[in-house]
């Protein structure tokens, strides 16, 4: 590895056209991986053509998921959010599944030309297996991609498990999970769940970029450094402390977060639970935690939740409203 970036400083610094030339052909060989443009990938143009078969569904989607229990009746819904991305280079599918009771889950997804199908490799959080179930199938002329596996049925019945992605928009999709018999005159579902978009790519982008503006702010209040804090506000910012009145303007914001001497936060987070947009503005709500050193040399835990109205100015998010509270140590 020394060797190999020693060789590259060497081209760069010598033949520096050549090495230009070597690095533009190295990363245009991955032009369809995801990327800060394209977070989620792009199918690549030699990949089968049904690799488009799930392009409706690539990107991010707020999901309900409905199970049936062993009793029979149906638990009740579960919200999860649905991340369907390109691989390989733009030759597979990969996605996720985010589920709020802590369950998660996941699948890789390549069409196999020589088969004429697809192949899904599934796996989950739960139970993490050696050998990955496979469900194999097609997309059918109603349009809607139908996946199976061979399963037996509690009281001995061969079978399969059939997965149907159905209703297939841009701005949704329908999933539904059954037992079928051989001949598919028995069908029993036991599991549904209904997704819409969460967002387009460009909300994607927009989201990352406030994610990040909460990480600058994190470490500038861990660095002291006032000033960056104060930007972070828009020039008519307001924050709402706890037991205290509305402060506005950013001279006045940074005297409040001006520590007492002596005392330094030295680990702060912000956890964001949700962020939306509503043209130029977005809000964002969700948790924080952190860890203050008191001048005696104490160490004080903290944690709280907070709301943040964020504005855009000059392709810049910026907070306006700022609102947060203590949250007690369970």
């Amino acid at each position: 590895m020394v060797n190999l970036i020693r060789n590259n400083r060497i081209m760069s610094t010598k033949y520096p056209l050549l090495f230009f030339f070597f690095t533009t052909c190295l990363y245009a060989q991955y032009n369809y991986e995801p990327s800060p443009e394209h977070p989620f990938g792009l199918p690549n143009p030699n990949a089968p053509q049904q690799v488009l078969d799930f392009a409706p569904l690539i990107g991010e989607c707020e999901c309900t998921s409905l199970r049936r229990r062993a009793d029979q009746s149906w638990a009740d819904p579960v919200d999860m959010i649905w991340r369907f991305k390109y691989i390989m280079n733009g030759m597979a599918v990969q996605d996720e599944t985010l589920k709020s009771d802590g369950s998660h889950a996941g699948s890789i997804r390549q069409y196999i030309a020589d088969s004429t199908r697809w192949y899904v490799h599934y796996y989950n959080s739960g139970s993490p297996a050696i050998r990955l179930p496979v469900w194999e199938g097609n997309k059918n002329a109603e349009g809607s991609i139908v996946l199976y596996r061979e399963q037996t049925a509690p009281n001995g019945m061969e079978g399969t498990y059939r997965i149907t992605f159905s209703d297939i928009k841009a701005t949704g999709f329908k999933w539904l999970g059954e037992w079928v018999s051989k001949d598919e005159t028995i069908v029993f579902p036991t599991w549904k769940i209904n997704c819409s978009k969460a967002a387009t790519r460009e909300d994607y982008l927009e989201k990352q970029k406030i994610v990040k503006a909460t990480q600058h702010f994190s470490e500038a209040y861990m660095r002291q450094d006032y000033d960056a804090i104060a930007n972070a506000y828009t020039a008519d910012g307001k924050i709402f402390p706890n037991n205290a009145a509305i402060i506005e303007g950013r001279a006045a914001i940074k005297s409040r977060w001006v520590l007492p001497d002596g005392s330094k936060v030295i680990h702060h987070e912000i956890l964001p639970e949700e962020i939306r947009f509503v043209g130029d503005h977005a809000y964002d709500y969700g948790y924080y935690r952190g860890q203050t050193k008191t001048k005696s040399g104490k160490l004080i835990d903290f944690k709280g939740k907070y709301v943040v109205i964020w504005k855009k100015e000059n392709d810049l998010w910026k907070m306006y409203l700022d609102i947060w509270n203590r949250v007690a140590e369970q």
